[in-house]
Order: C-alpha cells, then structure tokens, then sequence
C-alpha cells in the first residue's frame, strides 16, 4: 500500500457503533492509520477506550479537551486526512452536516476537512425513508459525499427494513475504491475468469476442484480501481460481486466457454479460473443410486474446450492474454510450457506446496513468467499480487 494513508473514522450515537470497533480493527489490519472521533452519544455504546487500544491512537470527543498535545486538534486531524468515514451515521448526523453545523467534534471536523467523506447511514427504516432525511442525503450527494447504502434485515428496533449498517466488507471496499481509484485504464475493457467450474454427474453429484475464486475477484476489483470497464466471468464461488463490476455466473467450463466468447472485444483477458479440464459424457437425469450401480462406477470423461487457447489464436495485435498455472513441481518448466503451448502473453505461475499460496487463503505467492524472463514475487495479499499483476500487463502493450 506504500505509505499509510490515514483514516479518520466518525463514530455516532447508533447501536451500530459496536461493529465500528471491528471496522476500525480491520483498517489498521490493512495498513491504514486509524483516528477515531465520536459524538458523546456513542460513547454510550462503546468506550473511546475501545477505539484508543484498537487504534493506538487517542480518541477525540470533545472539541475542547485540553488533554491533546498544543494544537488545534480538529484543524491537525484534518490537514493530514486522506479520508473521512462516518460509521454508522445516524440522520441526526446526516441533518447537521447538509446544513453545516459545528457544535460538537465531529460536525466541526467535517467542515474542517478538505478530503473525501464517506458516510453509512444506520437507522431505523422510518426515519431512512423520511422525507427531511431524503432531502439531506440529496444534499449531501450534490456536496461530493459519497454514500454506501444502508443494508436490509433485522433491526435493533425490532423491524425488518432498510437501515442496518452495510457491511462491513462492503464499506472496506468502498473505502479502497475511493483512496486508490485512477483513470489510466478508463476505456479499456477487462475479462477476467475465476473460481472453478463443476461437471455434472447427475442432480446431485459433479466433478470439480478446490479453486474458491479469491484471485480472480482480486484481480477484478484493481482492473476497476484503474478505471477499466470490468467483465468477471464466474465459476460457483460464495463471493460477494464486487462493485462496479458486470458478473456473468456460470457453472460448467461448457457455460465459462460460451461467456467468454461473448467478450471477445477485450483489451485484456485474464484466465484465473481453475477451469475443469474433464467433463462426463453423459449426465444421469435422476440421482445415482448405489445399489443400481452394482460396484465402484466407471465414468466416461470427455475434454472440455481450452478456452484461453482458444481466445489467445483469436486475439488481435493490441489484446493481451494471461493464463494462470497452478503447479505441484517443475513451476518453472510447466509454466513456460504452457506459455508456448497456449501462445499467451504471461503467465501467472504458483506452487500449491509453497506456503501461503494454495487455495482459500487470501495470500499468494507467483511467479510471472513471459517470453523474456520470470519474476517471482514476494508472499503478499491477493490484492497486491493483483495490482503487481496488472503493472506487469501494462508493459506488454
């Protein structure tokens, strides 16, 4: 991530302010620098002490604490903010700041600030869908705060609607996609595969591999970052789609195929999905039922399409191909094997034994290998083995 860039968090007197101490927990996991601010109605749900040992750093709440070093502390927080996250924000919070009041620390620090704000509303349904909480949100929207939407379930009021905090995956995202969002791929359109693919035995059974999709929604949230017009093709993966991003679900490599001859008109095709090299011939329409099978089965299996070989012999002079290889020896040899045999521009090599980069983690470790040389990189998230990706791609145009 390079240099920490520093967060400060506004917490507000909601029931919601409990999931702010996990949220903050997961920003200073992910290399932010945390500085939490709360009105003195949060401090009823959750202590500042909470946040001080989470964040390490002292929680402001009162604009006139004389316990700060000598400084204008809502001027200093402000100067040296990259981003402002209210969470939850309650429609009190949401009044004060559309109209621009300041009579307390946090509504200060808003008018204070001079970088982005995100805000995630909490509340109760009624008082989301009231009319002067509309108008404020259409009022701050036209002043440049961004929003993510507020979630939909059980509330602590005892309701069921709109007005749970969103979660807190989602506002992470969010937060990365406004810290870290470029334009240099704006026109550009990605294809990009992930996950695994399953072949049909019968209704209930099918043949598939231990690919979970991780790499490949990693891959697809920096193409967006950088501005590109993203298509993710994905195999049965549980993952959530991430935003800003146009998912096409498939199940069977037959389904990954077809999708990805749709989208021939790319700039960039990225093969990550662990596609099932094998399919049965022939799917049973009812359940197979042991008894009827009289011993261990014997199963017909054809081989399904190689897809990024095929999009790699149709590709024009400006489309860049990458293929994956998931690998249990000769890394090296295979991947450069495969790199001829498929006529790839790069391919993305990793070793199931090596630690940290085999399945479900959220960690690898890769290999990029082209026709000049092979860079192997560091252990690091997946999220950063994907932006180190897509710098490599770059410099094949």
């Amino acid at each position: 991530m390079g240099e920490k860039k520093v967060i400060v968090l506004g917490v507000t007197g909601g029931i919601a302010a409990y999931k702010s101490a996990q949220l903050a927990s997961n920003l200073l996991k992910k290399g932010y620098d945390v500085h939490v601010v709360m009105t003195k109605n949060a401090t009823e749900f959750v202590t500042p002490l909470t946040f001080e040992v989470l964040t390490n750093n002292k929680v402001a709440v009162d604009t006139f604490d004389r316990n700060f070093d000598y400084n204008v502390n809502h001027v200093s927080l402000a100067k040296k903010a990259d981003l402002f996250v209210v969470a939850p924000a309650t429609a009190n919070v949401l009044a004060k700041f559309a109209a621009g009041v300041a009579d307390d620390m946090l509504s200060t620090l808003y008018l204070a600030f001079n970088c982005p704000t995100l805000v995630a509303p909490a509340m109760n349904t009624a008082m989301l869908n009231h009319v002067a909480t509309q108008r404020n949100r259409e009022q701050l929207r036209q002043d440049g705060v961004h929003f993510i939407a507020s979630g939909v379930g059980y509330l602590a009021c005892g309701d069921v609607g709109a007005g749970r905090l969103a979660e807190l995956s989602d506002i992470e995202e969010k937060i990365a996609d406004i810290l870290f969002a470029t334009h240099e791929w704006a026109g550009k359109k990605v294809v990009i595969t992930a996950g695994p693919t399953r072949e049909a035995l019968d209704p209930v059974r099918f043949l598939s591999n231990r690919s979970t999709g991780k790499m490949g929604y990693a891959l697809a949230r920096q193409a967006k970052r950088k501005g590109a017009d993203v298509v993710l093709i994905a195999g049965p993966t549980g993952l959530k789609e991430p935003h800003g991003v146009s998912v096409k679900h498939v199940t069977s490599a037959a389904e990954m195929h077809s999708a990805s001859m749709q989208h021939r008109d790319f700039d960039y095709f990225i093969a990550a999905a662990a596609v099932s090299d094998y399919a049965p011939t022939e799917i049973a329409e009812q359940k197979l039922k042991k008894k009827e099978l009289k011993g261990a089965p014997v199963l017909a299996l054809a081989q399904t399409k190689d897809i990024v070989a095929e999009v790699a012999a149709q590709k024009k002079a400006h489309q860049i191909v990458v293929a994956f290889a998931m690998e249990t020896e000769d890394l090296l040899t295979n991947a450069r094997l495969k790199l001829q045999q498929k006529q790839v521009d790069l391919v993305v090599a990793n070793d199931l034994h090596e630690e940290g980069a085999g399945f479900a983690g959220d960690t690898n470790k890769v290999t990029l290998v082209t026709q000049g040389d092979a860079t192997t990189l560091a252990l690091m998230s997946k999220d950063e083995v994907a932006t180190e990706i897509l710098k490599r791609m770059e410099q094949l145009v």
